[in-house]
């Protein structure tokens, strides 16, 4: 059985597979026939979840004579990260999964940038301006992060932004650990489609989210983590530079970091 699943993998990893979806959407696409099996990310880590799936032979979708019953849950193939991004953004939806969805959000913030990133930025929730666009980072706080990114000799548009909770906390209060247990799964599928070299964490909760730590900013940054397959640099927060502006030299020390990781082979 895992000898198969196996050679499933190297098989969707020859032909380019990116991703899956559960989205019912994707099932109606023309040309997927109804009822084809599991479609496998060639780099999918989890082969006990993957060897609990039906499986179904692509060349015969109803699965019959094969050993395997197709699944009433098909799983669409992604061409390119692109796809698979706004497939995780369907699997969100009009996300109902916790609190916050009650307490004022006007809509998701889910992410933006390059899908191909080579650096990804990742800070807390949404603010309020965020949550009118729809686009995370795009207040005062995001417009000092552009001029951050500019200063090491990149666009807005080259990397990839998102925030450990996709919906506006009250009064822009720290998520609550319910929040981010029932969201976070949706930013690490961000990460594993967009495969960043370099994740910059802005600020502490952030930081302490994604490196499972009760550590200070002030202790955590400066260091490099390793992280889902990404190098982690912990930083300030572009809000809180607005507030202390004596701390950017801190945060240029680690966006030259940041530089000198993406110019290396990590």
């Amino acid at each position: 059985m895992k000898d198969q699943l196996a050679e499933h993998l190297r098989f969707a990893a020859e032909l380019g597979v990116l991703g899956v979806s559960r989205d019912p959407a994707w099932h109606a696409r023309p040309g997927f026939p109804q009822g084809v099996g599991k479609g496998f990310s060639p780099d999918a880590q989890n082969l006990e979840q993957i060897e609990a799936s039906t499986v179904a032979d692509p060349g015969n979708p109803q699965g019959v004579g094969n050993g395997f019953e197709a699944g009433p849950d098909p799983v669409a193939l992604f061409r390119n990260p692109a796809e698979a991004l706004v497939g995780v953004r369907t699997d969100i939806g009009d996300c109902t999964r916790c609190k916050l969805h009650t307490l004022g959000r006007r809509q998701i913030v889910f992410g933006v940038g390059n899908p191909e990133a080579d650096l990804m930025f990742v800070g807390e929730a949404p603010g309020g301006d965020e949550d009118i666009q729809g686009e995370p980072f795009v207040g005062r706080a995001g417009q000092l992060l552009t001029k951050i990114i500019e200063a090491i000799a990149l666009k807005r548009e080259d990397v990839y932004i998102a925030n450990v909770i996709k919906c506006r906390p009250p009064g822009n209060r720290n998520p609550e650990p319910d929040e981010v247990e029932q969201c976070e799964p949706f930013l690490f599928r961000q990460i594993e489609i967009v495969k960043p070299k370099v994740i910059v964490a802005l600020g502490k909760f952030a930081a302490q989210t994604l490196l499972r730590t009760l550590d200070p900013i002030s202790r955590l940054r400066g260091r490099v983590y390793d992280f889902r397959g990404a190098k982690l640099i912990p930083t300030f927060h572009p809000a809180y530079l607005l507030r202390n502006p004596s701390s950017k030299r801190e945060v240029w020390e680690d966006m030259k970091l940041v530089r000198s990781l993406l110019k290396s082979e990590v």
